[in-house]
This record gives C-alpha cells, structure tokens and sequence, in this order.
C-alpha cells in the first residue's frame, strides 16, 4: 500500500490546494476551494485564499476527474493506484495516500471532488501508552474497538497498532475495509469487500488464517454481526467505529450479539479524542446478583471496568425483556433515586401499563420493597389469581417485594394533585356517576317523584 505522503502528481490545480497541514479538500462547481488544515482534533474549515478565479465550473471539474481516471491507467504498475468504486454518478479513486471521491447528478446535485489524506503517521511507541495496555495489546487474540468521531484519530492509531503487531510481535496481519485507505506496510495485505459484501471477504479471511484483522469502519447493522462472527472463530479483531464514548461503543453491540456472548466478541474499548487515547474500558463476564438486588437472584453479569485501574463503572444484565446498562456508582442524593431504583420503576410503570392500560405510581419503601399506587379498580387485575401477577413483578424487579394501594392512599410528595391523569376512563366516569347521583339535582328529582306520589 501506499507509504504516507507518497501519491503521484496530480493535476496542477489540485497539487496547488494540497498545502501541508492540509487534510481534506472539498472542490464543487461554481463554488470556491474550500480545505480543512491542522492537526488531528483541531481540523479547521477554511476557504482558500486565491483560489477562486471564477472558473471551478462544470466543464472544469469534468476534465479533472478524466485527468484523475486517467492517472490510474498511467501508474497501473503501482499496487497502490486504483479505482475502488465504479457507479452511476459516483467513482472512488485511490492514488498513493490519496483517496479522492467524485460525485455528479443525479446522485450529487452538482460535480463535486473530495480529496482526502492522512493528517499524520504515528508509531505505537509515540502514543507513550501505558506498558499495560502495551501488553494488552500485544496478546493479539483478543477483540477491540477503537472508537470516536470523526476526525479524532481512530485510523492512525489503528494503524500504529496493525504494525506494531506486524513488526514487533511477529503476527499475521490482514484488513477488511471499504474503502482501503488504511496506510499500511506493504505485507500486510487489504481486503476489499468480495462481490460487494464483507461476509464473503470474511469467509476468505479464515482461509488465509491471520492472527490479526483490522476491521476499517464498523457502522451498519450487519458489520457489528460479521464482528462478532470473525471474533468468535478465534481471530483477533480490532473493530474501528464511531461513538462518542467508550460506553456508547458497548452499547452499539448490544442487541446484534446475545448478552453472554458480549464479552467474548469484545474485551477491550479504547477512546480516541483528538488524537490521544482519552479512556480504555475492559468488559468481563460474571455470575453475581446486579448492584442493589438480592443475593439470591445472581445471574450474569457483565461488568464495564476501566483499565487499568480495574475500577467497575457499569453493569450490564438481562432486565425482564430488556438489556439493562445500569451505572454501578450513585445512591439516593437530595430525593434522587439511584440507577437500580430508577430502572424498576421505568420498568414497573411500563409493565402495568401494557396490562391494565394505565398509568401508575411507584415509592420505594427501602433497598428491597417498593409501594404500587394504582387506580381502585385496577388493584385485582395487579394482584392476579392468588397473587401471581405481583410475584412475576416481583420476580422480574430481582425479588423486590411489592405492596399495591389505590391512589387515594398516595402521598402527597408523589404528586397527589394529579392523581386523576392517572386514573382510567371507566374509574372516572364511575366517580362521576356517584357524584351525580349525590348532587343537588338528583336530591331535588326525588322529591319531586316523592310529592307526585303523594298526590
């Protein structure tokens, strides 16, 4: 592949915008040059000075992108030059370090080019990480993200670590990228997808039987599904994705992986923020009950633990029919309620209402009993036949044991005065038929019936 900073000479025109701090270049017809300069986590936006002569118009552009097409015939020799993407009104060329997307109507509404490069080429060595996650990493039959925005630096890391394991510690690397723009030595071969899909280049990948796999831009559905089959037949991965966080990163795989395989599909989350490795979260499988439930109702658990410090920031278990990300920390402060606490009781709400069609309201009463105020006519329904509908609540809550009152016994801190939006239309308007029946005019036609009869 092609070495940093090493592309053929473009178009004098192009040559010209491609200063040295610049990343990325955005040409559209009719419109001024525009580039983004600077270093990783501090690109800027900026229109370049001079170069609008007024004639980056339709024609111009088109005969770039034939300049452009033509280079890879030119320099066919090069591995590195070559179209990667060939469709109705859309092409992907990469020549050298360069990788140059070209766009016209009617999949754009005008022509535009979009140069784009790497900013920087690290080594592992000037991360200055840890010797622990140094370590870590080196046992390459593991699975790992990294994860940021765009722009942060997750590819150059990426790709400090792809040849770190290639040089350093001697294992077979291979890629699986769309496009390949990953700056790599060039033993370490890139794969593109096979016919379009990434599951058939997959299947090839556990042909040629690498140790290591650089997976370029897990986004989709799908690619977190090809992930965890990759990972789960004893290669080690590193997922490259997008999240703000390293949590936001673990919850992204929840859901296309089931809750006891996360774990083994992924063990190790590193942040990247403008650069430099911001936090690195390690995920391990338990059987345990989850913070705040009873020890009799241990299940498993996977923990969110930062490392190295090995301090556990988040739990993650099967919570009735839900996937629970509940953070460990954070017990009742000023009337708030903690995680666990506040989890039961959106999940309490929730279930009432899907069976009775009804709002409810939940107190807790301690670490372990909680209180269910409902509408009057409602509470049978809650309790079930010989109260099996509460011991399922209680069972799903983690053996929390629930009481259930009518709403006129709800206290006034919960919220007492809107008590009626709670209430269902039957219990109302039996309310208001009683009331009725009460008032001055249903006193005044009995009297009326009472003298008729006199008469």
């Amino acid at each position: 592949m092609a070495k940093y900073g090493d592309h053929p000479p473009l178009p004098q025109r192009l040559e010209a915008l491609l200063m040295d701090d610049v990343h990325t270049v955005f040409i559209k017809a009719d419109c001024p040059p525009r580039v983004k300069r600077g270093t990783i986590g501090q690109l800027k936006l900026v229109e370049v000075e001079g170069a609008d002569d007024g004639q980056w118009d339709t024609l111009r552009m088109e005969s770039l992108q034939e300049e452009l097409v033509g280079l890879i015939d030119e320099h066919r020799h090069r591995s590195d030059c070559f179209l990667e993407i060939d469709r109705k009104g859309c092409q992907v060329l990469q020549l050298g370090d360069l990788r140059i997307s070209c766009a016209w109507p009617p999949f754009a509404d005008a022509r535009e080019i979009t140069i784009v490069r790497p900013v920087a080429k690290l080594s592992l060595g000037e991360y200055e990480l840890d010797q622990r996650l140094i370590d870590r990493l080196a046992d390459h039959h593991r699975g790992v993200f990294i994860c940021g925005r765009p722009g942060s630096g997750k590819t150059t890391l990426a790709q400090a670590i792809a040849e770190y394991l290639d040089t350093e510690i001697g294992a077979m690397v291979k890629t699986m990228e769309a496009p390949r723009d990953l700056q790599l030595a060039d033993r370490i071969t890139q794969y593109a997808p096979l016919e379009g899909d990434l599951e058939k280049t997959a299947e090839i990948i556990f042909l040629v039987r690498p140790d290591f796999v650089i997976f370029d831009e897990v986004r989709r559905a799908r690619d977190f599904e090809i992930f965890a089959d990759v990972r789960l037949a004893g290669v080690g991965l590193l997922g490259v994705t997008h999240a703000n966080s390293a949590l936001e990163a673990i919850q992204r795989l929840i859901g296309k992986v089931e809750l006891g395989l996360v774990s083994q599909v992924l063990d190790t989350i590193i942040h990247v923020e403008a650069g430099k490795i911001e936090q690195v979260m390690e995920l391990r499988m338990t059987v345990k009950p989850p913070t705040g439930m009873q020890e009799e109702l241990a299940r498993p658990v996977i923990e969110v633990v930062e490392f190295p410090s090995g301090k556990i920031t988040h739990e993650m278990f099967a919570f009735g029919s839900e996937i629970a990300v509940v953070p460990v920390e954070g017990r009742e402060t000023g009337g708030a309620l903690s995680p666990m606490k506040t989890l039961a009781r959106d999940q309490l709400v929730q279930i009432i209402q899907q069976w009775v069609g009804v709002q409810c309201q939940v107190q807790f009463k301690g670490e372990s009993s909680a209180t269910i105020y409902a509408p009057q006519n409602m509470i049978p329904t809650l309790i079930g036949k010989g109260g099996e509908n509460v011991r399922q609540l209680q069972d799903e809550l983690g053996g929390m044991h629930l009481n259930i009152e009518s709403f006129d016994e709800m206290p006034e801190s919960l919220g007492a005065s809107s008590k009626s939006n709670w209430r269902d239309t039957s219990d109302r308007r039996s309310r208001d038929g009683k009331a009725w029946e009460q008032n001055g005019r249903g006193n005044n036609a009995r009297k009326s019936k009472g003298n008729k009869n006199r008469r």
